[in-house]
């Protein structure tokens, strides 16, 4: 067993990996700011510190305390648009911090670290499917932060071995995260599709489409939309193989290799809700790719992962964390 240092750990996502590294037997500690997560997400039993990834002797502490021997970043800013209006604010936020977590890490005698990254790093594509050999060109800051986190992660592990240390790393390249691996763990705050279109229907507001006129069968961007307990088990079967393989080096791509408009996926919760509040076209949003669909093929041959559920379990579960959150 190792005990895992899950930064963001109170988070959507963060939450649902703690969830399913206990599940798996693993240890788990979690750091987190609490900037968008909360603590009733972090288990009874599991030992939390609240300080942001920046905190050098916060983590510092937190690793020493608890034993760490694996990392899992999660804590991220996330949003295309606020990053666009902010770039240097992202590079502080995701790259200064990544780089504090690692340095700690590395002087605690960590070997293992598993990213979040996103697809965001491919940037404009235009290929049916992305594989991880396609080439990254992010089409905006918050992409360039992950992409350049790969490249820090990757060159501290070339460092750690030539000087004869371990490291193993797993670049996860998410896709379009949505769903709920139980009410109480849905996503609390509407900075993606699903949960966008919830509050708008929640206000009694007809829900927003970023642009029609993109070069999709029905002109909305189309995305890989993968289910955060997928996501979640995904971070597992990654760490297991980091804890097996000591030099593995891993990008992989998560996501579910099928494509589902913008159009689509508020078709699909109107559908379910059986709210009548039709989508209001407005103008198209900076950095967004019309096309982003994953190719997971390699995930299924390096971790052994492929994902389970459907664009219809992802709204349902979804629809049912928010009001759990929404109605108490």
């Amino acid at each position: 067993m190792t005990t895992w240092l899950v930064t963001g750990g109170a988070g959507y996502i963060g939450s649902h990996v703690t969830r399913a590294l206990l599940a798996a037997g693993e240890g788990v500690v979690v750091l987190d700011d609490l900037s968008t997560g909360a603590k009733d997400r972090i288990p009874d039993g599991v030992p939390a510190e609240i300080a942001r990834v920046h905190d050098r002797a916060a983590v510092a502490k937190v690793i020493a305390e608890h034993g760490v021997g694996g990392v899992i970043h999660v804590a991220a800013k996330k949003q295309v648009g606020e990053s666009v209006d902010r770039p240097t604010w992202y590079f502080e936020e995701n790259l200064e911090g990544l780089r504090t977590l690692l340095d700690v890490a590395l002087e605690a005698g960590v070997g293992r670290f598993v990213f979040s990254s996103s697809a965001a790093v491919y940037g404009e594509v235009d290929v049916e499917l992305v594989t991880e050999q396609t080439p990254c060109t992010p089409a905006s800051p918050y992409g360039e932060t992950k992409l350049v986190g790969e490249w820090m992660i990757k060159d501290v592990a070339r460092a750690q071995r030539l000087a004869g240390k371990e490291f193993a790393f797993a670049n996860l390249r998410y896709f379009n995260v949505a769903g709920a691996g139980a009410p109480e763990l849905g996503d609390p705050v509407a900075l993606n599709l699903i949960p966008m279109v919830f509050t708008k229907l929640e206000a009694g507001q007809n829900p927003l489409i970023f642009g029609d006129d993109y070069a999709s069968p029905d002109g909305t961007c189309i995305r890989d939309y993968i289910h955060v307990a997928d996501l979640a088990e995904a971070h597992v079967a990654a760490a297991l193989r980091l804890n097996r393989d000591a030099e593995a080096s891993l990008t992989l791509n998560l996501g579910t290799g099928i494509g589902a408009s913008v159009k689509e996926v508020i078709d699909t919760i109107l559908e379910h809700t059986g709210i009548d509040l039709p989508p209001v076209i407005v103008p198209r949003r900076p950095g967004d790719p019309v096309k982003l669909v994953a190719s997971a093929e390699l995930a299924g041959q390096e971790i052994g992962w492929s994902a389970s559920r459907d664009l219809r379990d992802m709204i349902v579960s979804a629809w049912a964390g928010w009001r759990f959150r929404h109605d108490r």
